[in-house]
């Protein structure tokens, strides 16, 4: 019998073992690579931010407080609501006289601030209509004609007899100082109800015929102008940097973005009492952020065409309500717009007639 050659066993052997670690060592490798072993993690790409989110955590209410002493005439109280996410300014005029029921007992608008100041009227009104507000800011003749003047004044009908004006339901211009006069005359013929509508209706009047865009670019000096001229608010530098963003965008792509609301109720005597219908009703749909339009989702600021969620349709914002003969609220059909064709602020301002110029304008000639 022949020999077999030790080769011919060798070879399959050393075959057999080759194809064997390849299986053994891809087996090893794939187990290395599905548990991540020797795995470096890399940071994911940070996403560039497109402009700052609008959200209802901007809303935010402040009480605004006329107090003029030298004038013969009762504080002006008027609470502005600001919904950035909707573009809108809700200013609701308060009247002087106005009582509640308050922990049991009868107490009113201008006792409490008269015994408390600001803080006493802020806690007065959070309590009678049961909303929550944010800030208070106390003007005094200086630092609200400031505001009057970086707005440029404002056009609104007058159709009462104060001196200065024509008073025959036209549509006037009023500078700074007239703005003052106006909000300030004691003798309405609807009393303190009216003069708190009427100061509510001119200042949404004024903000709407502002340019927005102006404005929003002189947001920064502006602030910085009127908040040195106040020395009794709780506005701080924080609040306005938490907010400027969204409150520019408002007036930089907004479109008639204030309105005024007439406050309904019962005059009793000296004494107005709103009525439960209408503190439910603001409530319900102006401090009740999910009741804010909800098909409006948080948006981005506009910044250079950025895309921006679209808000649903409202009714276009009146620029003035008109005034009052009898005393009666103002109604919503009761809305006037003032002519297109007002003429920059800057022109009506060299252009007022001597005799409407404030008194003490005219002293200083």
């Amino acid at each position: 019998m022949a020999k077999r050659k030790s080769g011919s066993i060798a070879v399959p052997f050393l075959v057999t073992i080759f194809i064997g670690l390849i299986l053994v060592g891809g087996a090893a490798y794939g187990i290395y690579r599905y548990f991540g072993f020797g795995q470096t993690d890399v940071p994911p790409e940070p996403t560039p931010r497109t402009g700052q989110t609008i959200t209802y955590a901007d809303n935010h209410t402040v009480l605004l407080i006329l107090d003029e002493p030298e004038q013969r005439c009762s504080s002006t109280f008027v609470l502005m609501r600001s919904l950035p996410i909707k573009k809108e300014i809700v200013f609701i005029g308060l009247p002087t006289n106005t009582i509640s029921l308050i922990d049991g007992t009868q107490q009113g608008l201008k006792e409490n601030y008269d015994r408390g100041g600001a803080n006493a009227a802020v806690d007065f009104v959070q309590k009678a209509f049961g909303i929550t507000i944010d800030r208070y800011m106390k003007f005094d003749s200086t630092s609200f004609k400031k505001v009057c003047d970086i707005f440029g004044g404002v056009s609104y009908e007058v159709n009462v007899d104060i001196a200065g004006f024509k008073g025959d339901g036209s549509s006037e211009y009023m500078n700074a100082s007239q703005i003052e006069t106006f909000v300030t005359y004691s003798m309405f013929k609807g009393g303190e109800r009216e003069r708190a509508l009427q100061s509510a209706a001119l200042l949404a009047a004024m903000v709407n015929q502002a340019d927005g865009k102006r404005i929003a670019d002189g947001f920064d000096g502006s602030f910085n102008s009127i908040i040195n001229l106040i020395s009794d608010t709780t506005v701080t530098s924080v609040d306005y940097k938490n907010h400027k963003t969204a409150i520019k965008n408002m007036f930089e792509n907004g479109t008639s973005i204030a309105l005024s609301i007439t406050i309904d109720g019962t005059d009793a005597d000296k004494d107005f009492l709103p009525s439960d219908n209408f503190i439910k009703s603001i409530v319900e749909n102006y401090f009740t952020d999910e009741n804010l339009g909800s098909d409006v989702p948080p948006v981005a600021a506009d910044n250079g065409g950025s895309e921006q969620a679209a808000e649903p349709v409202t009714e276009e914002r009146a620029t003035i309500n008109a005034p009052l003969e009898t005393g009666e609220a103002i109604g919503e059909d009761e809305i006037v717009t003032v002519p297109e064709e007002t003429q920059p602020a800057e022109a009506q301002l060299e252009e007022t007639p001597a005799e409407e110029a404030p008194a003490e304008e005219a002293a200083a000639e």
